[in-house]
């Protein structure tokens, strides 16, 4: 009962995260009236912010219910195999539909608001800026989980300006996404959502990236740990 509690959460939270994106663009632009102005992406950075506080919330709330696919990938590769089989078969597909479904119900009431990230560069540096840029975000947030496993103020905060400023890096060049279900989403109402650009870029890049990020920060930080304890117990 729990898997399937955590599935829907997965579902629900990945709904909300497309229309939470949807909403601060419409907020900035025509709520406030700020359009393209410098100051208007000020008061998008601050929200985004704020809004990742919020999911970052909700995760605890429900015990792990994420909108990202690479999340729940990453502890995947690093648990059993049941694990694993539950986030590739349920929780990946669950967070696709709920991104969706997001976007289509999006479309349907606000037609203008547009249609989502865009690859604006050739397919193997779009490959390469979405994978450099999931192996960052994986990294920090493998750090910070071991660093400082119990502060979920400095932890989210620190995540959450750190995929800040990783996505205007690549926003004018892949979208800056990070997050291939939200992606799928937009794709799927685009109608190019089985096109070779999306999966390579979208999909393809980020999962091999967080699999390189979880298997050298295993690699760099077992034997740093190994080394702190001889060097413990010879002291001893």
């Amino acid at each position: 009962m729990g898997r399937v509690r955590l599935i829907l959460y997965d579902f629900i939270i990945s709904f909300m995260w497309v229309w939470s994106g949807s909403l601060v663009k419409m907020f900035v632009s025509q709520v406030l009236g700020m359009g393209h102005q410098p100051e208007a992406e000020i008061v998008k950075g601050a929200l985004s912010v704020a809004n990742m506080f919020f999911f970052a919330f909700l995760a605890t709330v429900t015990k792990g219910g994420t909108y990202n696919p690479l999340t729940v990938f990453s502890s995947a590769v690093s648990g059993d195999f049941s694990h694993f089989l539950l986030t590739v078969g349920a929780r990946i597909p669950a967070q696709v539909i709920g991104s969706i479904t997001g976007v289509r119900l999006i479309i349907q009431i606000f037609p203008g608001i547009g249609l989502g990230p865009r690859l604006n560069v050739d397919i193997h540096r779009g490959a390469l800026i979405e994978g450099l840029l999931t192996f960052a975000i994986v990294i920090i947030s493998l750090g910070l989980a071991r660093k400082i496993p119990g502060s979920f103020f400095m932890k989210t905060w620190i995540t959450s300006v750190s995929k800040l400023a990783l996505h205007i890096l690549g926003s004018d060049l892949t979208g800056g996404c990070m997050n291939p279900a939200s992606v799928m989403g937009w794709a799927y109402a685009r109608g190019d959502h089985i096109t070779k650009e999306h999966i390579l870029v979208y999909w393809l890049a980020p999962i091999e990236a967080t699999l390189l990020a979880v298997w050298t920060f295993r690699l760099v930080v077992k034997p740093i740990t190994e080394e702190k304890e001889n060097v413990k117990a010879k002291s001893e």
